[in-house]
């Protein structure tokens, strides 16, 4: 981790040192009161319901300095209160100093479904040749970056950093902040469409993580994907594709499960070389193809990088065996509509003896057509195996409808809440279901999730 000086921080941010030693040496930004570490230097965030710098004196008393933008007179305290326009602001500028202290290579990720799978799954085969430094939790917005940036462990040989938005002009900051050696856009879809209104425009934001690439860079572009495809020849920067399509430059080919395990062959040229995967889906394929495709890249083992996935488990789609008897699919983190496809065919590629049930709730920040979206993932689910579906709140009840529609013979269930959910899959599961539960964040289903395995909080 990097350290500055107060008086660095007061150069970097334009700001004014209100009281304290400008000497005082900072490692590290925190934006949460309750987080914060020796060393630190606390952001107070000016929130829509909450102002932060009420906790700047308790934050204080385990960190290092603060920065301030409502203290505009002297300050009487023992430690430093640094006075800056906007903290946000401050905090970006900080981390993109940071950046320029790092002289390693940097690789970016954003896309609207797919970006933290890929980042670890890039990160995982990285390390297989290099030491790798990568975002923390879902540390990749405006606030999360420059904490990123601000973590940074200098002896780590690549970075492999998530960058996500929802508005326009976003990603123009974060690149700004980040100045990416390796660029990966992996899918565009509808996620945030409620504000970016077009996939047109979703896809020009995004490609906008170019906007401050390295002159030298590459930017790799998942080739089946059909919006990404159109821009062959039309970014203006080196570009390369990857995907399971015949023209992409790095491929997977020959998909297929040995040992229950997904398994295809990495092809760019003239190389071959066999990865195998422990999680399920398509979709995973062409996440860890962009490993395979950097490593390559930058000219490292490609065995030891297909060996790099060996331990990869992922932190969003987790598979929980019950007692030996029956499993579930925990993709509670968040969801798309092409996320909850791809999640879907997870769960309908699974061997089981038993039922397979699918228990989706609502996807937020759909926009005007959000109804349309989620109708359309009833009829693409409709067409797949599986037998049972469970949602929960007003908007899957589309989804419902799609299945229906579609004249499918998947027995259907609308419940209230996730309570009345947990209580239906006590009573129903039996040995050899697998259950797939997904939806929004803020359907908070992860509490299903508790009741049935008991590992998150319960329900109260």
């Amino acid at each position: 981790m990097f350290e500055l000086s107060v008086k660095d921080i007061v150069r970097i941010t334009s700001g004014k040192l209100l009281c304290g030693d400008e000497n005082v040496l900072v490692k590290g930004i925190c934006a949460n009161s309750k987080e914060i570490k020796e060393g630190n230097l606390f952001v107070p965030i000016i929130g829509e319901k909450v102002d932060a710098h009420i906790y700047i004196e308790s934050a204080l008393e385990i960190g290092a300095a603060t920065l301030t933008s409502r203290h505009f007179d002297v300050v009487i305290a023992d430690k430093p209160y640094i006075q800056v326009h906007d903290t946000i602001k401050a905090m970006q500028d900080i981390g993109a100093y940071i950046r320029t202290m790092y002289k390693k290579p940097v690789v970016a990720v954003t896309g609207s479904v797919g970006k933290t799978t890929t980042r670890e799954m890039i990160a995982s085969a990285l390390a297989g040749n290099l030491n790798v430094y990568q975002t923390k939790k879902n540390y990749n917005s405006q606030v999360g970056v420059p904490i990123t940036l601000s973590e940074l462990d200098e002896n780590a040989d690549v970075a492999v950093l998530e960058l996500g938005i929802s508005n326009d002009g976003q990603m123009q900051i974060l690149s700004n902040m980040v100045k990416p050696d390796i660029c990966v856009v992996t899918v565009i879809g509808v996620a945030h469409i409620e504000f970016l209104k077009t996939q047109e425009n979703i896809r020009r934001e995004k490609l906008d993580i170019t906007s401050h690439m390295n002159k030298d860079g590459i930017l790799l572009l998942n080739g089946d994907d059909e919006l990404l495809a159109q821009m062959k020849g039309k970014t203006g920067v080196k570009t390369m594709f990857y995907g399971t399509s015949d023209w992409c430059d790095f491929r997977a080919e020959n998909i297929r499960m040995e040992e229950n395990m997904l398994v295809y062959d990495y092809v760019h040229g003239e190389k071959r070389e066999k990865v195998a995967l422990n999680v399920l889906g398509k979709h995973n394929v062409i996440n860890s193809l962009t490993g395979m495709a950097i490593s390559d890249c930058m000219k490292l083992d490609l065995g030891n990088a297909a060996k790099g996935f060996s331990s990869f488990a992922g932190l969003r789609q987790q598979i929980i065996n019950i007692n030996d008897k029956y499993t579930i699919i925990d993709d509670t983190y968040n969801a798309s509509p092409d996320s909850m496809k791809a999640s879907i065919d997870v769960l309908a590629e699974m061997e089981t003896t038993g039922k397979k049930i699918a228990i989706l709730g609502d996807m937020f920040e759909l926009g005007e057509n959000s109804e349309r979206y989620h109708y359309e993932v009833g009829t693409y689910l409709a067409g797949k195996n599986v037998d049972e579906l469970v949602v929960v709140g007003e908007l899957s009840q589309q989804i419902v409808k799609g299945v229906k529609d579609a004249e499918s013979s998947i027995k259907c269930n609308i419940l209230k809440d996730n309570g009345e959910v947990t209580l239906f899959l006590m009573s129903v599961m039996a040995e050899g279901d697998v259950v797939l539960i997904k939806g929004s964040n803020g359907m908070n289903m992860g509490q299903i999730v508790s009741n049935i395995v008991g590992k998150k909080e319960e329900i109260l």
